[in-house]
């Protein structure tokens, strides 16, 4: 048992708990943003949405109720019928896991550049004088 402790007495380990608190809040704090997460959930989010209203307009259809039908030029093959409810999901799931995947790329690729800049102008001015110190 010594030995396995010993072979790893060298090795860096970090656990959580190791982590400074303010390091642990600023890596939570600028964490990138899943992709495909942030686009599932937004397009069952918003699947489910077109698909209630949908439905609700086909159970009750409200006299005075906004247009729904307009969908239709936007989601190929959408009605306000039932199999409209189902067809108006799926492209809506679509548009909408794309939208949340591209808006995750872009914070993800803004914050990565901006993390960038930051490192490389705090690096700078670390070695900005060193010719000084000849």
């Amino acid at each position: 048992m010594s030995e396995l402790l010993g072979a790893t007495e060298g090795a860096q380990h970090h656990s959580v708990a190791d982590v400074d608190p303010i390091e642990r809040t600023l890596r939570r704090a600028f964490s990138p943003y899943h992709k495909r997460a942030l686009g599932v959930a937004s397009g069952i989010v918003v699947a489910l949405a077109v698909f209630t209203v949908t439905v609700f307009h086909v159970v009750a259809a409200p006299p005075g109720a906004l247009n729904i039908e307009l969908l239709a030029q936007y989601f190929y093959g959408y009605d306000v019928t039932w199999r409209g409810a189902f067809v108006g999901a799926w492209w809506s799931f679509v548009a909408a896991f794309v939208a949340g995947w591209f808006l995750a790329f872009v914070y993800n690729f803004v914050l990565a550049t901006w993390l960038f800049l930051l490192r490389t102008k705090a690096d700078l001015s670390l070695t900005k004088d060193f010719l000084d110190h000849i």
